[in-house]
């Protein structure tokens, strides 16, 4: 059975069921909100829609991969219709904080690729002001020294985030990460470019105007539109 939250996470997400169409090119999230999509996707996938799907990390790929959703890469789907993917995150501009999943850079790419980007949540996520969540910076390994100190400077206190077993996370691309005690973040777009500035960032999980709407569920099964204001 699912506790509140999660049926809340369900609801949003098969509210963005809803808006799939026969024919689409579709970018799968990452997450416990995102794989409600995918599997929710499956059910209607099984019962004859016909999609194509690019996953933004393994463990999504998994996923829609054992639930015969069809999967194809960025490069035979350089264009998507649409993509559904989770936050961390989400101010009243739809401006949101990601890869608490470790997945950001290649859902930032998805997103960037599709005409239309969905975030689905439960209400927890929404807040007044980004920068509770810590944010996730994807690095080089080369460079995590020096950004350690360069990141608390500019965004707060950043730390290398670790395994259980005390080994450095590593991305599916083959990078670090590290996440930065931000406190509120009072100018996201600037802070996203000086971020995306320093020698050695690859993203960050600052998405600054790239949403076109949100669907947040509750636990009684009803689930709120909201668009960027």
């Amino acid at each position: 059975m699912l506790d509140s939250q999660d049926s809340a996470k369900r609801a949003a997400a098969g509210a963005a069921v809803e808006l799939v169409e026969p024919g689409m090119r579709l970018g799968l999230g990452t997450g416990s909100t995102a794989e409600h999509f995918i599997r929710l996707l499956a059910e209607r996938v099984a019962g004859g829609l016909e999609v194509r799907a690019v996953a933004t990390s393994e463990r999504s790929a998994g996923l829609a991969a054992r639930l015969l959703i069809p999967l194809a890469d960025l490069h035979e789907l350089p264009a998507l219709d649409l993509a559904v993917d989770g936050a961390d995150e989400i101010d009243p501009a739809l401006n949101l904080i990601k890869g608490g999943g470790g997945a950001l850079l290649r859902e930032k790419i998805v997103a960037a690729a599709a005409r239309r980007f969905v975030v689905v949540a439960d209400r927890s996520k929404c807040v007044s002001v980004l920068g509770s969540f810590a944010l996730p910076v994807e690095v080089v390994g080369f460079a995590v020294g020096p950004l350690l100190g360069r990141l608390g400077a500019l965004a707060g206190p950043a730390r290398l985030r670790r395994l259980a077993d005390g080994r450095p996370f590593v991305t599916d691309e083959g990078h670090q990460l590290l996440d930065c005690a931000c406190g509120a973040i009072a100018n996201p777009a600037r802070l996203a470019c000086e971020l995306a500035a320093l020698p050695g960032v690859v993203e960050h999980g600052l998405f600054v105007g790239m949403a076109a709407e949100a669907l947040i569920g509750d636990a009684d099964g009803r689930v709120e539109r909201r668009l960027p204001r």
